[in-house]
């Protein structure tokens, strides 16, 4: 049941003077899009009855099936605070539908909800916290981005050598406007790199949310004189990009990861080890989603604290997954292998739905690994059965082709789509002739 209702909004747009409203939703490939009516097609919108050609968005439709509509979520309702306040102009997040008034297979946001269903259906609601880092760099003579960042500073650093301080504080202020809650802000390792976090919350806000805080950060970054930037590996020799998922389980408002009478002392429950178990069983396919750009797998290599390996611990940061200190309500499985180019609709899904298949399968993880797994030679990790991660968009394209447990969340529209679009981009990249090789060989051969 929504909270907002129909005679709400209408309310809001006319007190607060709103001359237009962008409906948005998110493609396949994570690329946010909307169709922006004016306030007098206001009620024509909450009613259902705005139409688009599916066609024209990627992994959408076939020409001959085009006609999609978009109903609007009324609890996404939100004035855009970093647009000018007279004529003002508010959003709210879709759902697509098919003219015969079903849900559209190939949107992602009912992707996500499908799973949720699922989770409901075992007496689990889904919590997560994202973690979304980001670089701020100048704009050229014409605005367009470079890879010259707008600071020199490190980890934790302030002003003023922090200057993206003064961008970061006018990104909390238009969010928290938005009605998110603002838990931490800082300037993260790399040169020009920030973050921002906010409140853990269902799954479904907090993809909604991430979505918006995208468009928010990149929004205000413009104002501001400077281009905010998510891909994952922008700048060789720096860390990258990437977006740690934080997850939890909860039954009557319970966390049930959480257990004090753990018998191995981790504070977990035999629910949270087969979640666990799950996830490290589908990981393959699910870097798919998680890391869906060729770029993606720049950042995911040994040296610069993204997870290569897929293990688990308790007490170290070079595992793919991560059991943070905090217990009881707190208690989270976090996830480190996703960066903020993942659709964030179908990474959810996709995570939750493996963590399900780990607890119907009643799936045991294996020992957790709480050494540095960088420093352990080819050896030490074959004989503790460490596997990696896939090393390319490819073989992770493989490993989703493989797992029908994967594939059956996303559904076949989905991963047709999806497949077909990143082998695209994968064969454009194998047939690229890089400066790098250029330079490399063109003197010796």
């Amino acid at each position: 049941m929504s909270k907002m209702t129909k005679e709400d909004i209408m309310k809001i747009v006319e007190e607060k003077d709103v001359k237009f409203i962008r409906l948005q939703f998110t493609d396949v490939l994570g690329r946010l899009k909307n169709v922006a009516i004016t306030s007098s097609q206001l009620e024509k919108a909450l009613d259902n009855k705005i139409m688009f050609d599916g066609s024209s968005i990627e992994g959408f439709v076939r020409i001959e099936e085009s006609d999609m509509y978009l109903r609007p979520d009324p609890d996404t309702f939100a004035i855009l605070p970093w647009r000018p306040k007279e004529d003002s102009v508010a959003r709210m997040i879709c759902d697509v539908y098919d003219p015969e008034g079903n849900p559209f297979m190939g949107d992602p946001r009912y992707c996500l909800k499908r799973a949720l269903d699922e989770a409901e259906d075992m007496g689990f609601q889904f919590h997560v916290g994202p973690e979304c880092e980001f670089f701020i760099f100048h704009t050229d003579e014409v605005g367009r981005p470079t890879t010259l960042t707008h600071d020199t500073s490190g980890y934790f650093d302030l002003g003023p050598m922090d200057l993206g301080g003064k961008i970061r504080r006018e990104i909390c202020l238009m969010l928290e406007k938005m009605g998110y809650e603002i838990e931490t802000s800082h300037h993260e390792v790399a040169v020009g790199q920030h973050e921002v976090d906010f409140k853990y919350e269902e799954a479904l806000k907090t993809a909604d949310d991430i979505m918006t805080f995208k468009l928010a950060v990149k929004s205000v970054a413009q104002k501001m004189g400077t281009c905010a930037v998510f891909l994952p590996k922008p700048l060789q020799g720096q860390n990258g990009s990437g977006m740690h998922t934080n997850m939890s389980l909860t039954r009557d408002g319970e966390n049930v990861f959480y257990d004090p009478k753990d018998p191995i002392k981790n504070g977990l429950s035999e629910t949270a080890y087969q979640f666990i178990a799950g996830i490290m069983e589908h990981i393959p396919a699910i870097t798919a989603i998680a890391n869906p750009l060729v770029n993606s797998y720049k950042r995911l290599v040994a040296g610069y604290e993204a997870p290569v390996y897929v293990a688990w611990s308790c007490k170290n940061r070079s595992p793919l997954i991560r059991i943070p200190a905090s217990r009881g309500s707190a208690t989270r499985v976090e996830l480190r292998s996703p960066d903020p180019t993942a659709n964030p609709y179908l990474l959810l899904a996709c995570c939750l739905r493996a963590g399900l298949d780990g607890i119907k399968k009643g799936l045991t993880p294996p020992a957790s690994v709480d050494e540095n797994i960088f420093a352990m030679s080819e050896k030490e990790l074959e004989e503790r059965g460490i596997g990696a991660l896939p090393a390319n968009l490819n073989e992770a394209l493989h490993a989703l082709e493989q797992d029908e447990i994967i594939k059956d969340i996303l559904g076949p529209h989905i991963v047709e789509n999806y497949i077909l679009a990143k082998q695209k981009e994968w064969k454009e990249y194998c047939e690229n002739v890089s400066e790098w090789e250029i330079q490399k060989y063109i003197k010796e051969y």
